[in-house]
């Protein structure tokens, strides 16, 4: 009876974990309003990226999400999908938009490799409707 206990303690805390882990995915597709940023020193992104603190090139295909989706830092060097009309681009995570500092909370902030790469008009640039999930 003892080890049916520790089977079912063991197979109950994989359980929560995988539940935890599931809920901080963006596995569908989520609505987020794309800003422009530049990550280069200098730059309207302010100081180093929050993942390494380093100054990225603006022709690398990176962002900044939302602290929310940021996650404490738990998206740092992964990829996300952003699709803008028919278009899909991996970037990755290697900055926070800080929502406690004026930013909104659904913010995907965009290098302009970005912004070039989902073949958006110039006249968009700036801000624009996006979708995005983990890649």
């Amino acid at each position: 009876m003892k080890q049916f206990t520790i089977v079912f303690l063991i197979f109950i805390s994989l359980l929560v974990i995988v539940s935890i882990s599931s809920t901080n995915a963006q596995s569908s597709n989520t609505d987020a309003t794309m800003t422009l940023n530049s990550f280069e020193k200098g730059g309207s992104g302010g100081g180093p990226s929050e993942c390494d603190g380093h100054y990225h090139s603006d022709d690398t295909l990176i962002v900044a999400l939302s602290t929310r989706w940021y996650n404490g830092g738990q998206r740092c060097f992964k990829n996300i999908n952003i699709n803008y009309s028919g278009r899909t681009v991996q970037a990755m995570v290697v900055d926070e938009c800080d929502s406690t500092r004026g930013c909104n909370d659904n913010i995907v902030d965009a290098s302009k490799a970005v912004w070039k790469a989902l073949a958006v008009p110039k006249s968009e640039w700036g801000e624009t409707s996006v979708t995005w999930s983990d890649a």
